[in-house]
């Protein structure tokens, strides 16, 4: 009997609580005296820097790796209603990336910047370490090949072959089947939510961040024989 070609394609994907935040913070300080404005972003870019270097420690955290810009100085004549251009505005601007392990210093840390003239906090990545991403990749590759043998060996038996035998393991599109699905792999998803809580004690006003879990996918494409 001869032999029938049976090309599919397998998923999987697994959720794993983030290790890390990489966190985005920006001094801009403006006015009509450059010299000023430049001022002011020293003296609150110091302030940022000031609450994260006592944190750092490549090991053990809070903090594990920051970096910062030098002050940028722009200026700029904006214009106003009537078409008149205006004076010149100054501004002066440092950005700050820091990256935790502790997502509660973190919390803390968002709080304190936020409470800093001419700052504000930007985005927040949340990641895996590089040690769980290798091993979590390294799982949903293989669940993912299973998921192929799977949906062969269903398909053999729907139409009363017996075992399947593999002949070919690719990357999505790599098969070179016009119709056989030629997108790349899902990436990895990132995502988190931020809600503000109270502390029941003080009454205060507490930022609380709850990053989700983080999402690692695979797909594979499957050729398998079958008689």
């Amino acid at each position: 009997m001869a032999e029938t070609v049976i090309t599919v394609q397998g998923e999987y994907s697994a959720w794993y609580p983030a290790e890390r935040a990489t966190v985005g913070a920006g001094i801009h300080a403006w006015g009509p005296d450059r010299e000023a404005a430049f001022g002011d972003a020293v003296a609150s870019s110091d302030a940022v820097r000031a609450l994260i270097e006592p944190l750092v420690d490549k090991n053990a955290g809070p903090v594990t790796w920051w970096s910062s810009d030098s002050v940028r100085v722009w200026s700029e004549r904006p214009w106003n209603n009537e078409g008149k251009q205006l004076d010149p505005v100054f501004h002066a601007a440092v950005d700050f990336s820091v990256k935790f392990k502790d997502f509660e210093a973190l919390a803390r840390w968002v709080e304190q910047v936020a409470a800093i003239e001419h700052a504000s906090v930007g985005s927040i990545e949340w990641a895996l370490t590089d040690a769980t991403r290798t091993s979590a990749t390294v799982e949903v590759r293989s669940r993912a090949v299973k998921d192929a043998v799977a949906k062969a060996s269903v398909f053999a038996q729907s139409i009363g072959l017996g075992t399947v035998t593999a002949i070919a393991l690719a990357d999505p599109g790599m098969l070179g089947d016009p119709s056989g699905g030629g997108g790349a792999a899902p990436a990895p998803m990132y995502r988190a939510a931020m809600k503000s809580s109270f502390d029941a004690a003080g009454g205060a006003p507490q930022l609380a961040l709850k990053p989700e879990e983080i999402a690692v996918a695979s797909v594979v494409d499957a050729r398998f024989v079958a008689s």
